[in-house]
């Protein structure tokens, strides 16, 4: 028994290998060849392009690994089963679940895997990739973004410090703004909050609320209600500038939120992605379990054929997780509900299948 599972992890981890990381590599450099346009200007060399393609390759790892499971689990049991290896293992006393346990295993692994990618490496590679990109571009970063402050220049050459921006509001909650003189602070101006009036673009600016001003230089103090400020960029810089939600890991997430809720702001897509980037994970020990079910008990035949139904089960399952998702963005059912149903019920189908199982 021991030598036939040996046999089967060894051919599990040779397919996977080169399925996994093949699919991967396949879309970070079709993502490059899609931006290449925007590169060329900068006239990058092959090894910047070659690097900014593999700085992505976790997060198509990332996406690609619940369907590279189920694809490996089908071929390679599928194939056993139909050349009656399976057959072998009842007839010389041994049990089939016994034989599966050790990729059961495997699938947790797996699933801690997908975690530990989507919580280190794609937050870390992705901001490497921006600033590889930027560099490329030769695009100067104009702001800097964590947990919902930003910090920028403004147009007159002021340090800006926005201590919370709200997307879906247009808006600023605590503003800091720091006029530097030649040797020394020349003005700060602290404002409670601000909005955007006008157009975006350049046709529209800010307004502030509560304003007070310092003028460091003749010592004055000047309090105003409302301000018109122009020399902060429009929020279409700001949106660019905040961080995608795989971009954080989820302790940087929550306190984000956090800070939204405090000011007053739910934002259900952020409920949302928080769920989805604990249940997502966990569809890597499904999609083993079900593959080896499905290998066992479907009789679907062997090889290729077995790697295309892995294919539409896969293409199936996202596509009914991303509509459950974009049903919770519209807050159409809870944000939990609908990061969660669809791997709960795939999970629900996959057991109740292994444990189906004919000894």
């Amino acid at each position: 028994m021991r030598i036939l599972q040996r046999y089967y992890i060894k051919e599990f981890f040779k397919m996977l290998g080169i399925l996994a990381l093949g699919l991967a590599l396949i879309f970070s450099l079709l993502d490059l060849v899609d931006k290449i346009d925007e590169f060329m200007p900068g006239k990058p060399s092959i090894g910047k392009l070659l690097l900014y393609a593999m700085l992505n390759l976790p997060k198509y790892l990332y996406y690609l690994l619940p369907t590279a499971l189920l694809v490996c689990c089908l071929f390679i049991f599928s194939q056993a089963s139909r050349s009656k290896e399976l057959v072998t293992v009842k007839a010389t006393g041994g049990r089939i679940k016994n034989l599966f346990y050790p990729f059961v295993i495997l699938g947790f692994l797996f699933s801690a895997t997908g975690f530990v990618i989507g919580e280190i490496l794609i937050p870390d590679f992705s901001e490497r990739s921006n600033e590889l990109k930027n560099a490329i571009m030769k695009k100067e970063k104009k702001l800097s973004f964590r947990e919902g402050t930003l910090w920028m220049r403004g147009s007159d050459g002021s340090f800006v410090r926005l201590e919370l921006y709200i997307p879906e509001k247009k808006s600023v909650k605590g503003i800091s703004i720091f006029v530097a003189g030649e040797n020394c602070l020349k003005r700060r101006i602290e404002a409670e909050e601000a909005y955007w009036t006008g157009n975006q673009g350049s046709g529209g600016t800010w307004k502030f609320r509560n304003v007070i001003a310092y003028d460091l230089e003749r010592s004055e103090v000047l309090h105003r209600d409302e301000l018109d400020y122009r020399y902060l960029e429009s929020p279409d810089l700001f949106d660019k500038g905040i961080k995608k939600v795989e971009e954080m890991d989820i302790l940087e997430l929550c306190r984000y939120m956090n800070r939204l809720k405090a000011a007053g702001v739910k934002d259900t897509k952020l409920s949302v992605d928080l769920n989805s980037k604990i249940s997502y994970p966990l569809s890597n020990f499904f999609m083993v379990i079900l593959g080896i079910s499905l290998s066992v008990m479907g009789r679907i035949g062997g090889g290729l054929f077995a790697a295309g139904i892995g294919i539409l089960i896969s293409f199936i399952y996202w596509l009914l997780y991303t509509l459950m998702l974009s049903m919770g963005y519209t807050r159409v059912i809870p944000p939990m509900i609908a990061a969660w149903i669809v791997p709960a019920l795939f999970g629900i189908v996959a057991i109740y299948m292994f444990r189906r199982i004919p000894e």
